[in-house]
């Protein structure tokens, strides 16, 4: 007679790219919206009736994003602990790895979040800089915390989790906010650490939480995005082994695979969706446990329309909330007249020269006094500004604390760079011009493309790549390849993000300190009532 072996099961819940979504508000109207933590948290209380012994993790972008998280990192709260900090406490989270977005408001603000937070932050490959390589590993010191935990069921079930964040950030973020840390390649830090972990800690199950996405497709293998380092976990599936379950994001994306035998999952974004994976495990007559099976599970709200916002998270974020409804509908200014600042369609808006890009334009170039001004429509769901403009409308449009960088470029410099620009379009046999789907998917990077101002152009998208740009004037005049002219941009542009590889290395003419949306509200304060400009300074032809 076959003897049965003992088995048991232990569940892992993951949150990821949150980006303030703590209640289900939609800010820019205040109308419900069903997403966020408070609803997440209903399932996660419904989890653990069912599974006690899960491990819960945020896989990172918490603390930016939302009004809400302007309001707090520019606010504070009374009790010296980040309101969102609270909330993960409250739901017993046992880890948080890194964002790239944890860095936006500095090191003062993350290092407070970490202090105050009842459970460690991991992430290996982001190291004190005057410390590497020095460490266990061979690595560098964590920055943060330890690179690891260990958690024990009461089975005897040994999980070891360790945490990793996309190492592109130095390409994102400004300076002053990652003075200090070094960000090691992701991916061979994660080769260090798993082969120390199955040799030193010898768990039954080890799952890696990774803030970073994948840069293949998951069924062929074949690159999906040019090979930057930004995304890896393609090639942490395909090279690395030990791994029994990767938890990613980064991308925004909802999926679940099994690649190389790694169970991998991402949720979304915005507190749309909980992951959720399953394991069983099997008991040998020695005592081991092996894994029997593993499955990877989306639980999206939409799937749940009557669930509830957890009251302990509306209890907890109920003062921060009200206080930031005040902040939000603070008035600041008005718009002169009959002039129009709303944006009706984002398509439309790419397609030819708008009264509120031109707005932004004016922002940045008296700001910085450059010559030559680009700027990106950050969000799809900004509206721009009506008659009466408050905090909250500015908020809603200028959603990254981006800051101001002045470049020195070539004329050739800007034609590459509109080259680049003209790329997020495609045409139609019908000759309908159309977003290039590389644009869309597998994350949506409507931000990649620029808005000029300074000079004239026109892009012809019935053209090769390569050669859209067919007018490109300054002052009526054809625009010098070989001079040089001062660009202002976003901090992030200005890195190279969005794969223009012409910043990079240029003269740095200016580096704001003060953030896009600061900027904004004082330029409005300052210039009442805004003036409204008709612009015809570029189009999109085909």
């Amino acid at each position: 007679m076959t003897r049965t072996l003992p088995t048991t099961n232990f569940d892992i819940l993951f949150t990821s790219d949150l980006h303030g979504a703590i209640r289900p508000i939609h800010y820019n109207t205040n109308a419900y919206r069903h997403a966020g933590l408070a609803l997440l948290a209903s399932l996660i209380q419904q989890e653990r009736e069912r599974s006690p012994e899960l491990l819960l993790v945020d896989n990172g972008d918490l603390l930016q994003g939302s009004p809400l998280a302007s309001y707090a990192a520019s606010h504070g709260s009374k009790d010296g602990i980040h309101p969102f900090i609270n909330v993960l406490n409250e739901l017993g989270y046992d880890a948080a790895v890194m964002g790239n977005h944890e860095f936006n408001y500095g090191q003062d603000l993350l290092h407070d979040a970490v202090r105050s937070s009842s459970f460690p932050w991991l992430s290996a490959n982001i190291v004190k800089q005057e410390e590497h390589p020095i460490a266990p590993g061979g690595t560098g010191t964590p920055a943060f915390g330890p690179p690891y935990l260990i958690k024990k069921l009461s089975s005897g079930v040994k999980i070891a989790l360790l945490g990793a964040t996309t190492h592109y950030i130095p390409n994102w973020e400004h300076p002053k906010n990652i003075e200090g840390l070094h960000f090691l390649d992701a991916l061979e830090t994660i080769r260090t650490w798993v082969h120390y972990i199955r040799q030193n800690e010898q768990p039954d199950v080890l799952v890696v939480s990774y803030h970073g996405g994948f840069e293949c497709d998951l069924t062929t293998g074949e690159p999906a995005e040019r090979l930057t380092g930004e995304n890896q976990a393609y090639a942490i599936c395909r090279e690395i082994d030990g791994i029994d379950v990767l938890l990613t994001g980064h991308q925004h994306r909802q999926l679940t695979a099994e690649i190389h035998g790694v169970t991998v999952i991402q949720p979304g974004f915005n507190g749309s969706g909980l992951g959720h994976v399953s394991v069983q495990l099997e008991q040998s007559p020695s005592g081991e446990w092996s894994i029997k099976d593993k499955k990877a599970q989306l639980l999206m709200l939409d799937e749940y329309p009557d669930l509830k916002p957890n009251p302990v998270v509306i209890k907890v974020t109920e003062e921060l909330e009200a206080s930031a409804q005040q902040w939000l509908d603070q008035p600041i200014g008005e718009v002169a007249g009959d002039g129009d600042l709303s944006i009706s369609s984002a398509t439309q808006l790419r397609l030819q020269a708008h009264p509120f890009i031109d707005f932004v334009h004016e922002v940045q170039l008296e700001a910085t006094g450059a010559q030559i001004s680009n700027t990106a429509m950050l969000s799809e769901e900004a509206r721009g500004f009506g008659s009466q403009i408050t905090v909250r409308d500015v908020l809603s449009n200028f959603i990254y604390p981006n800051t101001l960088t002045v470049l020195e470029l070539s004329g050739e410099d800007i034609r590459e760079a509109l080259e680049q620009t003209a790329r997020y379009f495609e045409l139609e046999p019908s000759g309908k011009v159309i977003v290039n789907p590389a644009y869309i998917q597998p994350k949506p990077q409507h931000y990649n493309y620029d808005m000029w101002a300074g000079i004239e152009y026109e892009l012809d998208i019935s053209q090769p790549v390569g050669r859209r740009v067919v007018k490109l004037e300054c002052e009526g005049k054809p625009l010098e390849m070989d001079g040089t002219y001062a660009v202002v941009m976003n901090s992030y542009r200005a890195a190279g993000g969005g794969d223009y590889a012409m910043y990079p290395g240029k003269k740095v003419l200016h580096e704001g300190a003060t953030d896009m949306a600061a900027l904004v509200e004082d330029y409005i304060r300052r210039h009442q009532p805004l003036q409204v400009r008709e612009v015809h300074n570029w189009k999109v032809t085909s």
